[in-house]
């Protein structure tokens, strides 16, 4: 199904039209109807020559009641704008255009209704014009009577092909559903109802009702038994339980949008940000065909003081409301520069970057447009401007920043995949698990990292590298896998450890490398005579610094206080080859030329590498020597 708002001032024949070309009556209050004035959303619905089924939203068109239109067309992509004959182009039709360009809606048809009481001819003349400058430009235009019927099947078949041209909405898309009405059934408990732009909702489903989850029990789409819905539809939905719902709230998809009270925006003045013709005399002059509204004297169509050296944020009230889908609230606006704006929202809504917010002065006098100015939102989650000039530069590096996933990450540098799709951009590919960065920063931490490791060697000589959590806390990264995927030659990481240098072995500090070249000559004679604890330390090998030396591969640390020179281990192998086999320890002491106190160890060494094996509990083995078990002499 489709769903088209009206639009147009008060008493131009809105709800009469809808009345005829529906068969239902959209004015739902009983005041409305003993007045004929449109003061709350109607809804109706019918079924088009295609087979179409076809939804209005109903809005009035009063002055009083701007508040009331904006929650009706906010949600809806297409308009039907409806423009009297005998009245022609009123206070109110220029208003709700204004609305409608602000808000984006570029699909929509021209109505001039009461075609029986006047030529209809001069209202589609100027309607057309204003429409086109405002981004309405490919709107058929139609001359009707609802209460004749003139014009009606060619109206029904003009909605068939402007529903035809809509956009296809996305059925996976995170559902957002403004509330414009909530109301409590007795032994049903809530029920509220919408228009569902896109996305799906089914019965079972878990939504977020302004951080609080909501199931829904059932749902209806014009007024029919569904189990689940597309947008675009409207929907009425029952939640289980009382809850405090009512126009202005929204069900969204958890996790799906960001819940923020603090927006960076870029401005444009409303009435100046749609297509047509904007040169001195066009169609498009003035905003919509009729004076320069800057000029002294000139048209106040749009309600904008004049600005000086050109329209930003700066020309704004400091107090306005901000409209979008259903909801309203009152906001400050802080102007950070040219036409970069932080608005601070007295309530939470749920954004993404990208979305639309309309601001309105609702105290302006009578007979002035209130619509002032489209928000488009460029950061959802905007940082705090503690230093002196942070705004200034806040605005300078969002003046020309698209609302995508590269402007946030250039802003945040780092944010998890969940966090860009609340934020409403398309998640590219993580540099590390589901983190994503920015190109220039991932560099910056990489090189970053580099230093930090060769201050920590310089500062740490004897340590095994530096401790991964140690650089976490250097680079303020809030997870350690991001520091690991940072690791890149010459770094390496082991051990929780990093460390630098040829194939990532932590370079030995000099006093270091000559005390182990010391341990060399000693050890050149008589390679298995390790010294004791006493004559390393006289060498300047204390326990620091063999244990550097052994992480380094400059020593063979065989068992604990047994250090020889790296390969020992192999030429006691080939040497214990060489007697008869097997053989004891007595045996081994003497062909290695050692102590019993190195022996002992040292044979325990060879058997973990293989190169010995225990035969009995006295008589060890060489298997490169024998080639299978050898027996045990009796």
């Amino acid at each position: 199904m489709h769903v088209v708002a009206t639009a147009g001032h008060v008493d131009h024949g809105k709800s009469t039209l809808v009345r005829a070309l529906t068969g239902m009556e959209p004015d739902r209050l009983a005041e409305e109807r003993r007045r004929g004035l449109t003061i709350e959303l109607g809804y109706a619905w019918t079924r088009l020559p295609s087979g179409e089924r076809l939804a209005f939203v109903d809005v009035p068109g009063h002055e009083r009641f701007l508040g009331t239109m904006l929650a009706g067309v906010g949600p809806v992509s297409a308009v039907m704008f409806v423009v009297a004959a005998d009245g022609g182009w009123m206070p109110q039709s220029q208003e709700h255009l204004v609305a409608l360009e602000a808000l984006g809606v570029r699909h929509g048809l021209l109505v001039v209704t009461r075609a029986d009481l006047a030529d209809p001819a001069p209202a589609v003349e100027r309607a057309r014009a204003r429409l086109a400058a405002a981004g309405l430009g490919g709107a058929e235009a139609l001359a009707v009577s609802g209460r004749t019927g003139q014009g009606l099947g060619e109206l029904r078949r003009a909605l068939d092909r402007l529903v035809a041209a809509l956009p296809v909405p996305d059925p996976g898309a995170p559902v957002r559903l403004w509330i414009d009405r909530a109301f409590t059934v007795r032994g049903s408990g809530t029920v509220v109802t919408g228009t569902l732009p896109a996305g799906t909702v089914g019965a079972g489903d878990e939504l977020d009702l302004d951080g609080v989850p909501a199931r829904v029990r059932a749902l209806e789409c014009l007024k029919e038994p569904v189990t689940s819905v597309t947008g675009v539809a409207r929907v009425a939905l029952n939640l289980r339980g009382r809850r405090a719902a009512g126009r202005g709230l929204a069900l969204v998809t958890p996790g799906g949008w960001t819940y923020t009270d603090l927006v960076d925006v870029r401005l444009s003045p409303a009435g100046s940000v749609g297509g047509g013709p904007r040169g001195p005399g066009g169609p498009g002059a003035g905003g919509f065909g009729g004076g320069d509204p800057w000029r002294p004297g000139g048209s106040r169509e749009r309600g904008l003081p004049p600005p000086a050296g050109g329209w930003d944020a700066g020309d704004l009230p400091g107090r306005l409301t901000a409209h979008i889908g259903s909801a309203a609230v009152v906001c400050a606006v802080r102007p950070l520069g040219g036409r970069i704006a932080r608005l601070r929202l007295a309530g939470r809504l749920p954004l993404h970057a990208g979305d639309v917010l309309l601001l309105r002065d609702p105290g302006r006098g009578r007979g002035e447009v209130r619509v002032l100015a489209r928000a488009s939102v460029l950061d959802p989650r905007p940082p705090g401007l503690r230093r002196r000039g942070a705004a200034r530069e806040r605005a300078a590096e969002l003046a020309e920043a698209p609302p995508d996933a590269a402007s946030l990450l250039r802003t945040h540098l780092l944010l998890r995949t969940g966090d860009l799709a609340a934020m409403g951009c398309a998640r590219g590919r993580p540099v590390c698990g589901d983190w994503h960065a920015d190109p220039a920063h991932w560099s910056r931490l990489a090189e970053r990292l580099a230093e930090v490791v060769r201050r920590h060697a310089s500062a740490h000589p004897l340590e095994p590298g530096m401790p991964v959590e140690a650089a976490r806390h250097e680079l303020a990264l809030p997870e350690r896998r991001l520091v690991e995927a940072l690791v890149r030659p010459p770094l390496a990481l082991g051990a929780g450890r990093i460390v630098s240098g040829p194939a990532g072995r932590a370079a030995l500090p000099a006093p270091v490398v000559r005390a182990v070249e010391r341990l060399g000559a000693e050890l050149s004679a008589r390679p298995f005579l390790a010294p004791e604890a006493g004559r390393l330390a006289e060498l300047g090998l204390g326990p620091r610094e063999l244990a550097a030396a052994v992480r380094a591969g400059a020593l063979l640390r065989v068992a604990e206080g047994i250090v020889l020179l790296p390969g020992t281990d192999v030429l006691a192998g080939r040497l214990l080859a060489r007697l008869p086999q097997p053989f004891t320890v007595s045996q081994a002491r003497q062909a290695l030329g050692t102590s019993r106190r190195v022996a002992v160890p040292l044979l325990e060494h060879l058997d973990r590498r293989g190169l010995t094996e225990r035969a009995d509990e006295v008589h060890r083995y060489c298997p490169a020597r024998a080639g299978r078990r050898s027996p045990v002499p009796r």
